[in-house]
């Protein structure tokens, strides 16, 4: 059943560390490589339409739409990684086993550089449509293939189109710290599976450069800038009666470009001149709120009954 309630008018006061008032969750989306791609033995090539429209046949590889995928691997991932070195900030890499596969250099680099990788499955797809079974094996196949890329088993999971009702149970089954499949909330939240209460932590639609994208609402990288700036001050007032979360959403082939990474740069230094803000992984989230937010004991029992 939906939860339409959450926390409502009262929301838990869960400080974070340092008396931070918000917690800023960066977040790169590495996806490039794992995409459909008749090159990958797909029917046809992911679609994209930053210029309003394809004209090439569907049903023949385009190294044209390879290309804008391509160039999140080859320059994006440098770019930020280099940029975040130069703020000292971490960030959760969501990747695709396969994209890491296709460049173990960066693969690595994320990890040598400290960022958290969270599954974001082994090609770039979501589980709506598989079975509980067909879930496990590609939840697995993932970790296996992070595993073996980088050395670190991922705690997070995340993937595009969704997840079906069964997949928690999946997930906490197979020792995950939490999911981040939910826009629902500003902060962390329980849900319970069969094996007890798993967490949540919530991602963001609005303050993801996936609006530049297609049809997307954001005309300019100012507009972007704007966005994560007012959403900060938002939570900023908020936090100090109760500590808020605040993600953002940064796809390397979108965010990786040159003038979106600008108003990234200049939201890093809006950020860090604020007081009371805690740049942090959301596996580092999600463990301060299980060890400071306990889950209710009946969502701890669900899983006996």
């Amino acid at each position: 059943m939906r939860d339409l309630i959450g926390y409502g008018e009262h929301p838990p006061v869960v400080g974070w560390p340092h008396d931070a008032r918000v917690a800023v969750s960066l977040v790169l989306n590495f996806e490039e490589g794992a995409e459909r791609s008749i090159e990958a033995g797909d029917e046809f090539d992911e679609d994209i339409s930053i210029f309003g429209g394809w004209s090439a046949d569907p049903s023949r590889r385009s190294l044209m739409k390879e290309s804008f995928f391509e160039y999140g691997s080859r320059v994006g991932i440098w770019r930020y990684l280099g940029m975040f070195r130069e703020f000292g900030v971490r960030s959760t890499v969501m990747a695709c086993g396969v994209a890491l596969e296709r460049n173990p250099e960066a693969a690595l680099a994320i990890v040598r550089d400290g960022h958290e990788i969270c599954g974001h499955g082994y090609r770039w797809r979501g589980l709506v449509g598989m079975t509980v079974d067909e879930q496990r094996s590609e939840i697995r196949r993932c970790v296996a293939s992070i595993q073996a890329t980088t050395g670190v088993r991922p705690s997070g999971w995340y993937v595009r189109e969704g997840i079906t009702e069964e997949t928690r149970d999946v997930l906490a089954e197979e020792g995950f710290l939490y999911d981040s499949n939910s826009y629902s909330d500003d902060l962390p939240y329980y849900v319970g599976t069969k094996k007890g209460a798993h967490l949540v932590v919530p991602y963001s639609g609005d303050t993801n450069d996936a609006r530049f994208w297609g049809t997307g609402s954001l005309g300019s990288p100012d507009d972007y800038f704007a966005v994560l700036r007012d959403t900060l001050d938002c939570l900023l007032i908020e936090g100090s009666e109760t500590p808020k979360m605040m993600s953002v959403g940064i796809h390397l082939r979108i965010g990786g470009r040159p003038s979106v990474a600008m108003a990234v740069r200049r939201f890093l230094a809006y950020a860090q001149e604020q007081q009371g803000v805690w740049f942090a992984t959301r596996e580092e989230i999600a463990r301060w709120w299980l060890d400071n937010a306990p889950a209710e004991p009946a969502l701890e029992l669900e899983g006996a009954r």
